[in-house]
């Protein structure tokens, strides 16, 4: 079977991920990212692995003048990190100090913060409410935009929602083409609705049965639902 050339006519240029060194297609977004001195395009797959390399995202550090008054401010304001980081911990129900700046203002002291402890979230009980909440989280996050930015080019993907039996708060969402395909996890666990991508693909044989039956379905803007 002859694959698709996927390429627009007239067009020369492709992005190409440095991380995992896959040719971006039609739809997906790069992002840019420097590692040292040298630009680096990295997909919406890789950005968890780019920042565990050390590359540092573009516009995510303000620019400091390297000469003059830029360095003294920044020397300064390491120094009072240091000195808070170095400093002992109050103890409950006291308010730390507050460091004088250079003109000797010092801001007023607030009310220490009573912060209510962390809640876990009740997981369903049953593996249909499991794939309506997982679906739920994946709707409201920013990988529907990465689905539906591939289904223009490649169409209807096969999308499968199974409850992890080793796991009971764990959801795998697959989201699969005849080219590639994405794993999702969603840990229903967890205070906050977060989906991970847990893994990758080319090759639809590298998913099992479960993974390539589909049980949902996804629409032109990449929400999912329930229905084969």
């Amino acid at each position: 079977m002859s694959t698709k050339d996927l390429r627009t006519p007239g067009a020369e240029a492709h992005t190409v991920c440095d991380v995992c060194g896959r040719t971006l297609l039609r739809g997906e977004h790069a992002h840019a990212y420097l590692d040292g001195g040298n630009h680096r395009s990295v997909c919406e797959l890789c950005t968890a692995r780019a920042l565990q390399e050390g590359w540092i995202r573009e516009g995510s550090l303000p620019a400091y003048d390297a000469s003059g008054a830029g360095a003294e401010r920044r020397r300064s304001l390491l120094g009072k990190l240091r000195r808070r980081r170095d400093a002992p911990p109050p103890e409950d129900g006291e308010v730390p100090p507050v460091a004088e700046d250079q003109n000797g203002y010092s801001p007023p002291r607030l009310r220490p913060i009573h912060r209510e402890p962390r809640h876990v979230r009740a997981i369903p009980s049953s593996d249909e409410q499991k794939r309506v909440s997982a679906i739920e989280a994946f709707n409201g996050s920013e990988h529907r935009r990465t689905v539906a930015g591939v289904a223009r080019s490649l169409g209807p993907p096969i999308v499968s929602v199974n409850p992890v039996s080793e796991r009971p708060s764990l959801v795998n969402l697959t989201v699969a083409w005849e080219l590639c395909w994405y794993r999702y996890e969603v840990d229903l666990a967890e205070e906050l609705d977060v989906v991970r991508v847990s893994a990758q693909g080319n090759e639809l044989d590298e998913l099992d049965s479960s993974e390539r039956t589909a049980n949902a379905v996804c629409d032109e803007r990449g929400q999912l639902s329930l229905g084969g």
